[in-house]
């Protein structure tokens, strides 16, 4: 598109932000200009492949290199579109066709060597035999005969996308497209029709509380904000994102970047900041790529910068790098962070309403609750306040892993119900297994249980039940699943993030792994002093625990014994299998297996010796051979090797 067309697609645009405060009507004309930019009305194919993270390490990239190849070959004019990740991520590479007239169709699992054969079959008005997620209706769209639409699928179903309504459908790079969906109006509405304080009071009647962890409502901790008499503040969007099995705020940046910016512009607005930060950890390259482009065309939009669209509202934002510290998604650690500091969690009060960043007040918020700010303003307090339960309000993003059919984002209801995430979004366990537990809100959350599934996903109830909403990851395990492997896997974790600035959280977590790790290995023969360790070691657990809850200075810390509780609470069983049977009832404690070589089997051909790192396979060639207990480390690797599947774990 040549400067001249561009120039009138902005002016276009710009006009359509301010169409209800210029009372415009819209015409025939500007509605099909509109269509166009919407992809709703095309001259030529449109191919969109997923190209986020979770896309493109599942061969998004050498898909888009073939269907390039496929259209050189052919000598087909089409219009290709990297969009981010439209939340089924065990579906990628997924790429959807959209010809001209008809309805655009979504495919899963288009690697490289299926791109051909399926351009060619759409191409021709064929649909494949399997593959197929569904069509995107579209008014004015011809339907594919026995293809359902894409929003009957039983993963997107029964969700309600608010935060992620455009991930996966729009260029997440491309201004004009987000515009086109209604993007910016929010924020114009905003600066020309409310003042600060109005803005701080929707967003409390609306009930939208932080979805980064404790869950405080928004709308008081932006109005402690607007209240302060300083000339600076500041607003920080925490993208920081450390849990393991979260990946939400990735995926919305990737997606949606100006959703974010524009959320975070009018909570500028509302707290009278100028300047502001979103502190996102480099691990996450495309992500930020996508976002400083995003920024640039705001920029280069007038939507930010000094006097926003004439109304004397001055904000621009920064991307600050993280390092990937887990410590520093704690706000006061962030804010030191920024500074140049060592990224170290400071007491409160004060709290960063009042002296936060540079000793300015200063509100920080995540990704998602940001997010959200936008659809409030634009649709009103009430529609936002009538989704969810009675105390918590809206929706909610969770990251799904783990042993389920279908893993990636799910944006739910609040008051939805964990067994429906589960066994109706996600598809169930995987390979008909059992379900054991599912470990939600990371490390400082907890376990939820087969008899708490039908438990509601809201604030209150996920504390009720010893566990906590926190950033929303949900990592879902199975009958061949050791929570005491688990909550050694989220220990190690904290233990190895722990800042190190107070001792109960240094020390304490440290102690607690060298327990976990005592009753996950066999002890030495006939050494009674580790004997008597384990059993002081484990009637110890809950003590420390309580004195790290109580004592550590930050919510790390405080949160840190949280797995270990939760799982000695629920499966006290396994704790005792491991101190008193020394055995693992899940298989999965390479330290307590033991190992048995089968004579009548065992051929003597040696490769079992040969593959043992510990020297622990004695015998001579041709002849059985035996396993030396006290030195087999119990790693099966031996048991790997062997062709004759003499050897198995006793």
């Amino acid at each position: 598109m040549n400067s001249k067309n561009q120039s009138k697609e902005k002016e276009f645009l710009i006009d359509e932000i301010l169409r209800d405060y210029t009372n415009n009507s819209r015409d025939n004309e500007n509605r099909e200009k509109l269509a166009i930019l919407k992809n709703e009305k095309i001259d030529m194919p449109n191919i969109f492949v997923g190209a986020g993270t979770c896309g493109l390490g599942a061969g998004a990239d050498k898909t888009i290199a073939e269907v390039n190849k496929y259209l050189s070959e052919k000598n087909i004019k089409a219009k290709i579109t990297e969009v981010g990740c439209i939340g089924l991520c065990s579906s990628e590479p997924i790429l959807d066709v959209q010809l001209p007239g008809f309805n655009r169709v979504s495919f899963e699992k288009v690697t490289a060597d299926k791109v051909s054969d399926l351009l060619e079959n759409v191409f021709n008005l064929k649909m494949p035999e399997s593959g197929i997620l569904g069509q995107f209706p579209c008014e004015g769209s011809r339907s594919w005969d026995g293809v359902k639409s894409i929003y009957e699928h039983p993963f997107f179903a029964p969700q309600q996308r608010l935060v992620l309504k455009n991930c996966g459908i729009i260029d997440p790079v491309s201004i004009t497209q987000y515009i086109a969906h209604g993007g910016y109006k929010s924020l114009i509405k905003t600066i020309n029709t409310y003042k600060p304080v109005e803005v701080c009071q929707t967003i409390i009647d609306s009930g939208l509380r932080g979805r980064g962890g404790g869950g405080f409502p928004t709308g008081m901790k932006w109005k402690f904000a607007n209240s302060e008499n300083n000339p600076q503040k500041y607003l920080i969007c925490n993208a920081d994102e450390g849990d393991p099995g979260a990946f939400m705020d990735r995926a919305v940046i990737e997606g949606d970047p100006h959703r974010l910016i524009e959320g975070m512009a009018i909570a500028g607005y509302a707290i009278g900041a100028t300047r502001a930060y979103v502190y996102i950890r480099a691990e996450y390259p495309l992500a930020i790529k996508r976002l400083k482009i995003a920024l640039d065309d705001a920029r280069d939009w007038g939507l930010l910068g000094k006097n926003i669209f004439e109304t004397g509202f001055d904000f621009d934002i920064k991307v600050k790098m993280g390092a990937g510290a887990f410590v520093c998604g704690e706000e006061t650690a962030l804010m030191q962070s920024i500074e140049g500091k060592r990224g170290m969690p400071k007491p409160r009060p004060p709290f960063p309403t009042t002296s936060g960043l540079f000793g300015k007040p200063t509100v920080i918020n995540n990704v998602e609750t940001l997010s959200n700010v936008s659809g409030i303003i634009e649709k009103g307090k009430e529609w936002f306040s009538s989704i969810g339960t009675e105390k918590s309000k809206g929706t909610k993003v969770f990251a799904l892993s783990g042993k389920v059919a279908l893993t990636g984002l799910v944006e739910i209801p609040m008051g939805t119900t964990v067994r429906d995430i589960i066994f109706n979004i996600a598809g169930g366990i995987k390979n008909n297994k059992k379900f054991k537990s599912v470990q939600i809100g990371g490390p400082s959350g907890g376990c939820i249980t087969e008899q708490n599934l039908d438990i509601q996903i809201d604030y209150e109830s996920l504390i009720g039940a010893g566990a906590m909403m926190g950033s929303g990851g949900l990592v879902v395990m199975d009958e061949e699943t050791c929570m005491v492997d688990v909550a050694k896997f989220f220990m190690d974790f904290i233990q190895r993030e722990s800042c190190g600035k107070c001792i109960p959280c240094r020390e304490g977590t440290k102690r607690m792994l060298e327990i976990l790790e005592n009753i996950t290995t066999k002890p030495v023969p006939g050494d009674n002093n580790t004997t008597l360790e384990r059993f002081k070691g484990v009637m110890q657990l809950e003590k420390l625990s309580r004195v790290i809850k109580e004592t550590s200075l930050c919510g790390l810390g405080q949160t840190a014994p949280n797995p270990v509780l939760s799982t000695l609470k629920w499966f006290r069983n396994e704790y005792e299998a491991h101190i008193f049977d020394r055995t693992c009832p899940a298989g999965v404690c390479t330290g307590l297996k033991s190992y048995k070589i089968d004579v009548d089997k065992c051929t003597g051909c040696t490769v079992c010796s040969k593959k043992c790192p510990a020297n622990a396979i004695i015998g001579s060639k041709k002849t059985p051979h035996f396993i030396v207990e006290d030195r087999c480390i119990g790693c099966g690797a031996c048991a790997e090797a062997c062709k004759f599947e003499a050897i198995s774990v006793i």
